[in-house]
Parts: C-alpha cells; sequence; structure tokens
C-alpha cells in the first residue's frame, strides 16, 4: 500500500459509512442507552483499543484502554433519528498524553473523541478526494463519510478550537474539554450538533449516519484510559 494511503486511510475511515459488518459473536452486550448495536472497527495497521461495557462511579460507561493503538466503537443511526438537534454525551478521563494534539499528524492522539459521520453529495468534493475516498472504499469495502464532525478532549488546545484534520479536510475537530483541570470526573455536555456543523464546515449538515468513540493513543505510542457515559440524540 502507498505510504501516503497508508496515513490517509485511518482519518478517512473515522466514523465509516452506512454500510458495516455486523458485531462479532463475542462483542460485549451494549447497555440500554446505546439504543443500538456498537461494533468495533479496526484501523489499518493499527493495534486495536480494548473496549468493554462495565460502570464507572456507579454509572453504566464504555471503558477504552489505549496503549500506542487506535481504534473505534460504532454504530450506525437509524433514518428516523436524522434529524440533528442536540446532542448530550460525558466522559471521564484518566490522564492526558502530553505530546498528544489533535492539530499535528504525527501526535494526533485524544484520549476521548465522539465522532459523528454525515452523508453528502461525493459528486461535489475536489477530484483529489474522490480518488481517495474511491481508493479506500476499494481497498476497505467501506466508502468514508462525506463528513464527520469529532468532539475532542485535547491537551493544549482552548475549548472551542476548530480544528481541520491535518490529513483530510472532511474531518474536523471541536475541542470541548482541554487540558488536566477536568481530569478523573465526569464532564457532561450538551451540543447542538448542527449548528456545530456548519461552525466546522461552513454549509448545512447532511443526513447523520454514525456515531462512534474513540480513544487512541498510537501516534504517541503512549497508554490512555477513559470512560464513555450515554449518547443521547434529542
Amino acid at each position: 500500500m502507498p505510504t501516503r494511503l497508508r496515513l490517509w486511510l485511518p482519518a478517512l475511515l473515522l466514523a465509516g459509512c452506512a454500510t458495516a459488518p455486523p458485531p462479532a459473536a463475542d462483542a460485549p452486550a451494549a447497555p440500554a442507552w446505546a439504543g443500538s448495536a456498537w461494533h468495533a472497527v479496526p484501523l489499518p495497521g493499527k493495534a486495536p483499543t480494548q473496549y468493554d461495557w462495565g460502570h464507572k462511579d456507579g454509572r453504566p460507561a464504555l471503558a477504552a484502554v489505549a496503549d500506542a493503538s487506535a481504534s473505534m466503537l460504532r454504530r450506525h443511526v437509524a433514518p428516523g433519528q436524522a434529524l440533528l438537534r442536540d446532542v448530550s454525551f460525558s466522559w471521564w478521563v484518566q490522564d492526558l498524553m502530553a505530546e498528544g494534539s489533535v492539530a499535528h499528524a504525527e501526535r494526533e492522539d485524544a484520549p476521548a473523541r465522539l465522532i459523528f459521520g454525515f452523508a453528502g453529495d461525493l459528486g461535489s468534493l475536489p477530484m483529489r478526494t474522490r480518488m481517495m475516498f474511491d481508493l479506500a472504499e476499494a481497498l476497505t469495502g467501506e466508502t468514508p463519510p462525506y463528513a464527520t464532525l469529532m468532539y475532542v478532549w485535547d491537551a493544549q488546545a482552548p475549548v472551542g478550537s476548530v480544528i481541520v484534520n491535518p490529513r483530510s479536510d472532511r474531518i474536523r475537530k471541536i475541542v470541548v474539554d482541554s487540558g488536566p483541570g477536568e481530569l478523573r470526573r465526569w464532564r457532561e455536555h450538551r451540543r447542538d450538533l448542527a449548528a456545530d456543523f456548519r461552525l466546522a464546515f461552513g454549509e448545512e449538515p447532511g443526513a447523520l449516519t454514525s456515531i462512534a468513540v474513540m480513544t487512541d493513543s498510537d501516534n504517541t505510542r503512549s497508554r490512555a484510559s477513559s470512560w464513555y457515559g450515554a449518547v443521547q440524540l434529542y
């Protein structure tokens, strides 16, 4: 696989497409708040992050442990849930990766990410982007989302920052927690998803197709532990 594509593929496939393999038979059972099946999504060339359903501080939670690894846990959104209003979510982060930065390709790790995939007119994208999408689909069987919006916890970037992914401008991130000040406690967030999409991409969002979480530490070769609470669309 060409080096450039090997670097692009993990970024392009974040959040996934409308089709996906079914959950493995031994996949952990999701709690009631999950709403529908979540399934592990490996990223090419990356060791997988470990995800397990359990509890944290007395509440149902998804534990994520990354050890120089990167992968997602994802679920698809039914068409009836595609109307975008608010989203609420929570996460609990043990420690930050001091060298991690979602703005720099060589250090692009984060202890907590919530990822939304959106449909759109792929034909409107620049030719170079469409060629990369086509090649990614040929190699993996998945078409990257038209647009991917992330909420992230970054070690340094100020809260409110909008960061374009250094390897694909079809992925944009909004920093909702930053630095160590709120570590080791539950952080609760409620966001206007459509407004945030407009802020990040400068256009109206298409249909929401998927929701994913990801804790990754592959670029900094470090370790990260986080817990995710319920994700609710309103």
